[in-house]
C-alpha cells in the first residue's frame, strides 16, 4: 500500500536542496503547483509558464496555507521576501519530490510506458487488455483519464494525456491503493519534456511512430523527435520494443542499441524485425486477424479493432508484455475484444444505416491510415485544431483526398483562431492534391461540426463508410475560450436519428 506519511521540509528534500534548519522541521503533507489547489501544509511549487511564472501567486498559495515555495532565481526575484526557496530546477525537483512523498508507487511495480505520434491510447488500452488476461490488475494514465481494469477513476489531474508529477504520482498511489499490480501510460512529448515522468521507474517502453505533431511546440520535427527518444535514454527503462517501419523508429532503435543500454526489440514488416508482421486478414464486425514471425515462432491472433495501424499497435504491445515475461498465448488473446472509445469506434445505427467510424485521427499519418482502414465508398470529415501547428493543416487536406471519395472540411477545436481561415488551410491542401494526383473526389466545406456530420450522414448510403475524425471522445469543443459540450459520437447518433424522422 502507498500510503501517503506526512514528512519535514528536511526529510523530504533531503539531498535534494539544503534547507535552512529554522524550517527543517515544519511538516508537509501535500504538493501544490497551482495556487487555486493549495491547502495547509503543501509545499507550493512556483514554476515558470508561457502565460505567468507562478510565483507571482505566492502570497495566495501562503494565505491559503502553503508551508514554503520552492522557485528558480526568476521567480525568487517575482515573489520577494515570502518563504522560499530558489533551485536551479524547481518542475525537475518536483517529480523527485512528488515520488518521495507519495511512496514511489512505480518502485515495486510492474510499469509500461508508451510513446509516439499516434498510437499511443490504442496501444495501452491494448497493454491492458493483454496484462489483465494474464491475470494482472492494471492502472492506466493517459489521454482517458486514470483507470483501473478499464473503469474509470476520478482522480484530479490538470493536462491532457501525462499528468504533471504531482498528480501523476498521486495518481499512481492512489491507483495501487486501489489494487494495481502494474501500469501502462502514454508519454507524450510534452510531458518527457517538462520532466513530468521523472522518478518513473519504466520496466518497458515502446514506441510507436512519429509523424507531424506539436510542431508549435518543440519548434522542429527534429525536437520533436529527440522529445520522444528522451524515454529511452540509458538506465531509465529495463528493456524497449520499437515499431521500425516508421523511420524514426528505425532510427531510434540504431541510437538506443549503439548506446548499448535498455535492450531493444524491434517489429514491424521489414525482414529484420524481431516480431515481424506477416500479413493480416480483414473479418466483420471490424475485426481483423493477424500473422506474426516472432523469431521463428509462428503467432497468430484475432485483433478487435481494424486497420494496418492498430495491427501495428496490437504487435507492438505484444512484443512489450513478452518483454515482460509474459509469452503465453494469454498475451495475444486477450486482444480479441479490445475496443477504444473515440478510436476507430463503430458506431451502429441500425438497419439501412451508413457505416459511422469516430476517430481521434488529427495528424496527416492518422488521417490517412483511419481511412485506408475503412472500405469505399467513403465520406472523411475532417478538421484541424486552432493555436497550434497551421503548417499540418493543408497536409491533414491532402491526407483525407489520397484515401477518400468525399471529403468534407469542419471545424475541430478552433480555439481563439477563424474557423473559417482552418477550414480554408485544409481545402486547399485538399484542392492541390487532388489536382496533383487526379485524384476523383468531391470537396466540401462543411462548415460547423453539427452541420458537416449532418451532411456527411444525408450523402450517405448503406454501403458507405463515414469517418469523423480529430476529436474522438472529447466532450467538448474550445470556441473562443468557452468549452461547449459536444461528442462527436453522440452528434452522429442525434443526427441520424433526426434524418431518419424527417424522411419518415
Amino acid at each position: 500500500m502507498n500510503k501517503i506519511s506526512p514528512q519535514t521540509l528536511g526529510q523530504l528534500l533531503d539531498g535534494f536542496v539544503d534547507v535552512p534548519d529554522s524550517f527543517k522541521g515544519v511538516m508537509i503533507s501535500c504538493l501544490a503547483f497551482d495556487s487555486r489547489s493549495v491547502q495547509p501544509g503543501c509545499l507550493y511549487f512556483g514554476l515558470p509558464g508561457s502565460r505567468s511564472h507562478g510565483a507571482s501567486y505566492a502570497e495566495q498559495a501562503l494565505a491559503a496555507g502553503a508551508e514554503m515555495m520552492i522557485t528558480d532565481a526568476a521567480g525568487a526575484k517575482i515573489a520577494g521576501g515570502v518563504r522560499l526557496l530558489a533551485v536551479d530546477d524547481p518542475r525537475r525537483l518536483m517529480g523527485d519530490v512528488a515520488v518521495r512523498l507519495y511512496g514511489d508507487p512505480s518502485a515495486d511495480r510492474l510499469t509500461f510506458g508508451v510513446t509516439g505520434t499516434n498510437g499511443k491510447t490504442t496501444t495501452c488500452f491494448m497493454l491492458v487488455d493483454s496484462l489483465r488476461a494474464n491475470g494482472l490488475h492494471v492502472g492506466y494514465v493517459g489521454t482517458a483519464g486514470f483507470q483501473l481494469d478499464g473503469q474509470p477513476v476520478d482522480l484530479r489531474r490538470t493536462t491532457t494525456t501525462t499528468p504533471e508529477s504531482v498528480d501523476l504520482q498521486a495518481g499512481l498511489a492512489a491507483l495501487a491503493q486501489l489494487g494495481a499490480d502494474c501500469f501502462v501510460m502514454e508519454a507524450s512529448s510534452g510531458g518527457l519534456v517538462m520532466d513530468r515522468l521523472e522518478g518513473v521507474h519504466f520496466d518497458v517502453v515502446g514506441f510507436t511512430n512519429l509523424g507531424r505533431d506539436h510542431i508549435d511546440f518543440h519548434g522542429t520535427l527534429e525536437g520533436y523527435f529527440q522529445a520522444k527518444a528522451k524515454l529511452f535514454r540509458p538506465s531509465w527503462a529495463h528493456h524497449c520494443v520499437i515499431d521500425t517501419d516508421c523511420p524514426a523508429g528505425a532510427r531510434l532503435a540504431a541510437m538506443v542499441r549503439q548506446a548499448g543500454d535498455p535492450p531493444v526489440t524491434t517489429v514491424g514488416t521489414s525482414p529484420d524485425a524481431d516480431v515481424r508482421i506477416l500479413g493480416r486478414v480483414a473479418g466483420a464486425g471490424g475485426c481483423q486477424t493477424v500473422t506474426c514471425d516472432d523469431g521463428g515462432r509462428p503467432i497468430q491472433f484475432t485483433l478487435g479493432m481494424p486497420g494496418d495501424h492498430n495491427a501495428h499497435n496490437a504487435v507492438l504491445a505484444i512484443a512489450m508484455v513478452q518483454a515482460a515475461g509474459f509469452t503465453g498465448e494469454a498475451t495475444w488473446l486477450g486482444l480479441a475484444n479490445t475496443s477504444v472509445p473515440g478510436r476507430m469506434q463503430i458506431v451502429d445505427l441500425g438497419d439501412s444505416a451508413p457505416h459511422v467510424i469516430v476517430d481521434f485521427g488529427h495528424t496527416p499519418e492518422a488521417v490517412e491510415a483511419a481511412m485506408a482502414a475503412i472500405a469505399h465508398p467513403s465520406i472523411a470529415v475532417v478538421g484541424c485544431g486552432g493555436d497550434r501547428d497551421a503548417g499540418k493543416r493543408p497536409m491533414v487536406g491532402a491526407a483525407a483526398v489520397r484515401q477518400s471519395d468525399i471529403v468534407i472540411v469542419t471545424d475541430d477545436n478552433p480555439r481563439t483562431e477563424d474557423p473559417a481561415l482552418i477550414r480554408s488551410a485544409i481545402m486547399a491542401g485538399a484542392v492541390n492534391e487532388a489536382k496533383k494526383t487526379g485524384i476523383d473526389v468531391q470537396l466540401i466545406d462543411g462548415g460547423s461540426r453539427p452541420a458537416a456530420i449532418r451532411l456527411a450522414l444525408s450523402m450517405a448510403s448503406p454501403d458507405s463508410t463515414v469517418a469523423v475524425l480529430g476529436r474522438g471522445d472529447e466532450t467538448f469543443q474550445d470556441i473562443d475560450g468557452q468549452h461547449i459540450p459536444m461528442s462527436d459520437v453522440d452528434l452522429v447518433r442525434s443526427i441520424w436519428h433526426e434524418l431518419k424522422e424527417q424522411a419518415q
